[in-house]
């Protein structure tokens, strides 16, 4: 069940206690790939892993704007505070809860929201009327999780094998000749990163080569997240709460 499209009585007459919540960001990746990536993701992997599984799960409208302020030197990347996003997803899923759906997964599409989610996830469910865990669809992709960068090989391969009119295929080239090696400005030994911002070790703000990403490696990962998703889905649906 797909909030967006039901009715109000849609809702009430469902038999779900469990939802998902996806979420992601408005920020650059690259020339070849939209700002709306992550939030596609997201959503894409959210509704593929609720198809697979076998219980009623309401799917909430997509978050699309999150923590993303180390991506502000590239135009049209939007961002809000940690604490604002933690109040917006708490908020949201007390709305889910009020209406009974009180078991809820946070399906992530954006790194720089990982922090905040563990937190506000660990508050609701220490404090609120619900329980919810975060799922970042990237973390649950076996090896290929290695390979993440930004604007690189998986992100480009889940948008050519779901969205491939988005990929900007012209712009590959250029997004490679601007793009780094790894995240970041590491000093040897001391685990700190130099770095806050994308544009301090990118050009153009891509890390790893988006032309490794083809479109069969976007369905495996595809397969890989809404599987994972799916199992965990169950797990929620089966735990007692920790009140």
């Amino acid at each position: 069940m797909h909030l967006d499209d039901a009715t109000w009585t849609d809702v009430r007459d469902a038999d779900a206690d469990l939802a998902v919540v996806p979420v992601g960001s408005t920020e650059q990746h690259g020339p070849h790939a939209p700002l709306g990536t992550d939030t596609h993701h997201a959503e894409t992997v959210a509704k593929a892993g609720v198809e697979r599984h076998d219980g009623d799960v309401a799917v909430a409208p997509t978050i699309p704007v999150g923590v993303a302020e180390e991506h502000r030197a590239f135009a049209g990347t939007l961002w809000v505070s940690p604490d604002t996003f933690r109040s917006y997803v708490r908020d949201v899923v007390g709305s889910l809860a009020h209406h009974g759906m009180d078991r809820v997964v946070v399906v992530n599409g954006h790194g720089g929201n990982v922090p905040a989610l563990e937190e506000v996830t660990a508050t609701i469910s220490r404090h609120d009327d619900a329980y919810a865990v975060p799922f970042t669809w990237f973390e649950a992709v076996g090896e290929h999780g290695g390979d993440m960068g930004h604007g690189g090989p998986l992100e480009t391969a889940l948008l050519r094998a779901t969205h491939p009119e988005l990929v900007r295929e012209d712009r590959i080239d250029e997004a490679r000749r601007g793009a780094s090696d790894g995240w970041g400005e590491w000093v040897a030994g001391t685990g700190t990163n130099l770095a806050h911002d994308s544009a301090e070790f990118s050009e153009n703000g891509v890390v790893g080569d988006p032309g490794a990403g083809d479109t069969e490696l976007g369905a495996e990962l595809l397969d890989l997240a809404s599987e994972a998703l799916d199992r965990l889905l169950t797990a929620v649906d089966e735990r007692a709460p920790p009140r």
